[in-house]
């Protein structure tokens, strides 16, 4: 195959790909997080669990990361669906500023998040 070709086919497999990451409503991301455990991956490797309750508590722990010498390493805000957005709000973390996500799936059990203030990842979703 010529170079040419070879670029072609790739070009078409990353449009393939994106087109397969669907943009959730906000219907369709409470549909998939609620009740669920969402694991953030983070920078340097590992996840951050957190766990989307019914009824609107969302816990975190990241006591296997070792993150308590840094904040509190677990801690149950709330959680909620405002228009097409997932937003969240923790007592401590973050100073108790609430932020919004917009969700892409791009698996069945992956997602693609897209906080408000630009800051983006990648997380998995359990049972």
């Amino acid at each position: 195959m010529t170079v040419i070709r070879l670029a072609i086919l790739a070009v078409f497999a990353l449009g393939v790909g994106n087109a397969q990451a669907n943009t959730l409503s906000g219907d369709e991301i409470r549909d998939l997080i609620e009740g669920k455990r969402i694991f953030l991956q983070v920078p340097l490797g590992g996840e951050f669990p957190l766990y989307y309750q019914r009824g609107g508590q969302v816990t975190g722990d990241g006591t296997a990361l070792g993150v308590g010498r840094f904040f509190a390493p677990r801690e149950t805000g709330r959680w909620w669906i405002d228009g097409n957005q997932m937003c969240q709000q923790w007592p401590t973390w973050y100073n108790g500023r609430p932020f919004c996500f917009t969700i892409q799936q791009t698996a069945e059990d992956r997602i693609r998040w897209n906080r408000n203030d630009g800051r983006s990842g990648m997380a998995r979703i359990t049972d």
